[in-house]
């Protein structure tokens, strides 16, 4: 999948595992659960893993999803299923501010590892989501004052004019007020 323009980021989400996931108050997941993720309440871009069929309140998927971001979404929603015989039921849901894993100074590409307690209809802590996010194409302002530098040496050379072709580099001292 290919970001639909220059208004979105591709996400590389990990979904590793869960942890303590409950049907009901009571009752622990058997089997069947998978994850869904939406950004900013999408139902238009929406990414699910496979069920963990034995897994059950301990399922591990690890599972790489493609996620298109929009420049605006202000956070991801991450949402644990499991089908059982009388259908499909939300065990959890946990909604994930992109500045956990878009502000900073980190580089492009760097690997979040990240774990939320999911929340069940009624706001009660239902078990915990283990994943990973890697910004695939970071626009340039979340890029870091660091990568910012260190572009501005990568550029070319000016050439100077010169009479047998050749490139030249410009340098110069910086001057500072009241310094000279």
């Amino acid at each position: 999948m290919k970001p639909s323009s220059s208004l979105s980021r591709l996400l590389e989400i990990t979904v590793i595992s869960g942890e303590n996931l409950q049907e009901n108050r009571k009752q622990p997941v058997k089997n069947n659960a998978f994850v869904n993720i939406k950004t900013d309440n999408s139902s238009c871009n929406v990414q699910t893993t496979q069920m963990d069929k034995e897994g059950g309140s301990f399922p591990a998927w690890n599972e790489k999803l493609i996620v298109d971001l929009p420049m605006h979404a202000r956070h991801l929603t991450v949402e644990v299923q499991c089908k059982n015989s009388s259908g499909i039921k939300t065990v959890g849901i946990a909604r994930v501010p992109t500045s956990d894993f878009l502000d900073g100074f980190l580089p492009e590409n760097y690997l979040h590892f990240l774990s939320y307690r999911l929340r069940d209809e009624k706001g009660e802590k239902n078990g915990i989501i283990n994943f990973s996010v890697r910004v695939k194409n970071a626009p340039p302002q979340t890029a870091g004052c660091a990568a910012a530098y260190s572009r501005q040496w990568m550029a070319a050379p000016v050439a100077m004019g010169s009479k047998n072709g050749s490139c030249g580099v410009v340098t110069g001292i910086p001057v500072y007020p009241g310094s000279y």
